[in-house]
């Protein structure tokens, strides 16, 4: 491990060992850890790359990682230089997390709380049983996004897949471009003026100000699938 000028710890992926990276990620604790910069090269599709983090540090990733990267982050601030893999920031609990790329499937899956941006698109079943994080994604998402999504938001400004929404519960999911179709129990819904605060904030802490927050549509739950009731049995 070698340090920046800035105090900021080095660690070459292609030398030290996935596990020894973590265990020192993991041995931080406290309000002010040290160091608290951390750069990680060449992960080179290395999974679960800097996961279960519990301190208020700030890690960023020189290229594209693989499955779960960021799981189960807790206070950190986590920026990958590339593409992520099956399961970004799975089950999140606070903190921030930033892909200059790509997604594949299940980003932000169980989030509770922070916020995950991806510049660029996300896979299929995107906020998939979300429980309270913020998802912002700059361009597309995939099939069964926000499938039986309880808390949170999703922000998406491009497209989204066929079955948004699927089985959703209380989650704001708002969409700038064309929606496939959506889910069971999910319908669009008036976008008012609370629900373009909403919107305009995110996309402010994202980093894509530049978009217009009132254009963006918004779905959300019926309410039918609440409790089961025969006359709605098809649908289950």
């Amino acid at each position: 491990m070698t340090t920046t000028a800035a105090g900021a710890a080095v660690v070459d992926l292609a030398s030290t060992s996935l596990r020894e990276l973590n265990q020192r990620l993991h041995d931080l604790a406290g309000d002010d850890p040290q160091p608290r910069g951390w750069q990680i090269l060449n992960p080179n599709g290395a999974h679960a790359v800097a996961c279960g983090l519990d301190a208020p540090l700030d890690v960023e990733i020189a290229g594209h990682v693989g499955y779960y990267c960021a799981g189960m982050n807790k206070r950190a601030v986590v920026h990958v230089r590339g593409n992520a893999g099956t399961g970004l920031a799975e089950n999140m609990m606070s903190g921030t997390v930033v892909v200059d790329g790509n997604a594949s499937q299940s980003a932000g899956a169980t989030g509770r709380g922070g916020l995950l941006v991806v510049r660029g698109d996300a896979g299929a079943r995107c906020a998939i049983s979300l429980k309270g994080l913020d998802i912002v994604v700059g361009g597309s998402i995939g099939h069964m996004s926000a499938f039986m999504a309880q808390r949170g938001s999703l922000v998406v400004c491009g497209d989204a897949g066929d079955a948004l929404g699927d089985s959703i519960y209380e989650t704001h999911v708002y969409v700038l471009g064309r929606v496939g179709s959506l889910g069971a129990d999910c319908v669009e819904k008036p976008l008012r003026e609370q629900h373009v605060a909403e919107v305009r904030a995110l996309l402010e802490r994202a980093g894509f100000d530049d978009l217009d927050p009132s254009v963006f549509r918004r779905y959300g739950s019926a309410r039918t699938l609440y409790n089961f009731h025969v006359d709605h049995a098809g649908e289950y």
